[in-house]
């Protein structure tokens, strides 16, 4: 099984690890993501029908506004959140949803982003684990 390792710039610290749920565009989770059971809802989007719950979810960016933040954080109270998430910029609406469960649950959610080359590198179905220092470590890859 094939191992890469990449560097991630930390938005909020965290250890997680899961298998990979990959997109290349961005997702709503206002009326695209069920916090009720993880699945992404959003009939137009690549990941339709998939279920988000305890994988590292991986998306450029989030499509929308802030409620964003208020589906995040939903998810994450009813334990049907992304184990973390990788972004290719910071998202800050994921970001405050985090920093709150945090403070609310004592249950923060790991975010990192990659730079554009090395998101790219990323598939569905990888396994990875997210360190403390942001490296994104990616197995099952063929390289």
């Amino acid at each position: 099984m094939e191992r890469i390792v990449l560097e991630g710039k930390v938005v909020v610290p965290g250890e997680a690890q899961g298998v990979a749920l990959v997109a290349n565009e961005p997702l709503s989770f206002w009326g695209g993501y069920d916090q009720k059971t993880g699945e992404i809802i959003d009939r137009r989007h690549v990941l339709s029908g998939q279920n988000a719950k305890d994988k590292v979810l991986a998306i450029p960016f989030t499509r929308g506004s802030s409620t964003t933040t208020a589906v995040l954080l939903d998810a994450i109270r009813a334990n049907t959140a992304p184990a973390a998430i990788i972004t290719t910029e910071t998202d800050f609406f994921f970001a405050l949803a985090s920093v709150v469960a945090d403070e609310l649950f004592s249950s923060p959610l790991s975010l990192v982003t990659l730079n554009e080359n090395d998101f790219a590198k990323l598939k569905s179905d990888d396994n990875i684990q997210i360190t403390a220092e942001g490296k994104v470590i990616v197995s099952g890859v063929a390289i």
